[in-house]
């Protein structure tokens, strides 16, 4: 080439570059900044991967029994023990621990399959610290046969402890009569004196009293009428009889919207409502 348009040029070769050899130094260089960046910053720790991994494994242990399918640990159903608690969660964070044998109830209704459990295993209630595991405690010792109690500090739920605190308040579970007694301490104290004193009053007449939230009588009927007058009477916050609480008591108590029974004794009962206290006339008198 001697000629530019009408300049007279001249060309010299001096040096040759491949400009894509550059873009892939800089891409290199920009690459090792990331990784940098993200091994600093961002990759697990050997500790992060084991315990993602545990839980996965964990997990993997938890199987369904009985026709609610609830959620349980591996040996529930071959132990001779076993520890009962509100949820899936509940089991897996005491999967963490070793501990095979929880089995949860999943809801405030307890399953058929929990009771049948309960018949030939010792049991460990194991439930949050809060109102919901009270209310839970309350109606599960009313349908099922309980060994052991052990709650969660207040305020905290089975699936958030540590597995030391899981441990603690296992070693600190206490005998169901117990909790039972002191229950029925605590209701014995909150009713009104006269209702305690015609609980002992109607030892072998076979009578039903109800009762307004003051204490104040405001009808008595026999045994035997129980259910037919029930439903005429409006107001009563306590009932007290000589008869057997049963589940149709519950049921027609729980409809007026009564809040206490107090009975003879204490029959098998399907569900109790949890807004309905129970007891039996030997406790409170």
């Amino acid at each position: 080439i001697d000629r530019i348009g009408p300049c007279a040029a001249k060309i010299s070769l001096e040096k040759i570059e491949d400009l894509r050899e550059e873009r892939r130094k800089i891409i290199l260089e920009r690459a090792k900044e990331i990784l940098k960046e993200w091994v600093l910053e961002a990759s697990p720790s050997a500790e992060e991967i084991v315990k993602e991994v545990s839980e996965v494994m964990k997990a993997s242990e938890v199987t369904l029994i009985g026709p609610e399918r609830l959620p349980a640990g591996p040996e529930v159903l071959d132990g001779g023990s076993i520890i009962i608690v509100e949820g899936r969660a509940d089991i897996i964070n005491l999967l963490k621990c070793g501990i095979k044998n929880a089995v949860g109830i999943e809801g405030t209704k307890i399953p058929q399959t929990i009771i049948d459990l309960c018949k030939n295993k010792e049991v460990t209630a194991f439930l949050d610290g809060d109102r919901g595991g009270d209310l839970i405690l309350k109606e599960l010792m009313q349908v099922a046969d309980i060994d052991y109690v052990a709650k969660a500090p207040p305020g905290k739920e089975v699936e958030e402890l540590t597995p030391k605190e899981i441990m603690k308040c296992l070693r600190e579970k206490v005998p169901a009569h117990q909790v039972r007694a002191g229950q029925g301490q605590a209701l014995k104290l909150a009713l009104p004196k006269e209702i305690v004193e015609t609980a002992k009053e109607l030892k072998g007449t076979l009578e039903a009293v109800f009762f307004d939230e003051n204490g104040k009588m405001l009808a008595k009927i026999s045994v035997g009428e129980l259910a037919e007058k029930i439903k005429d009477i409006d107001g009563a916050h306590y009932l007290v009889f000589d008869g057997i609480i049963t589940q149709r008591v519950l049921d027609l108590a729980e409809g007026k919207g009564i809040k206490v029974v107090v009975g003879d004794r204490l029959s098998e009962v399907a569900k109790t409502p949890v807004n309905v206290k129970l007891m039996t006339i030997s406790e409170i008198s």
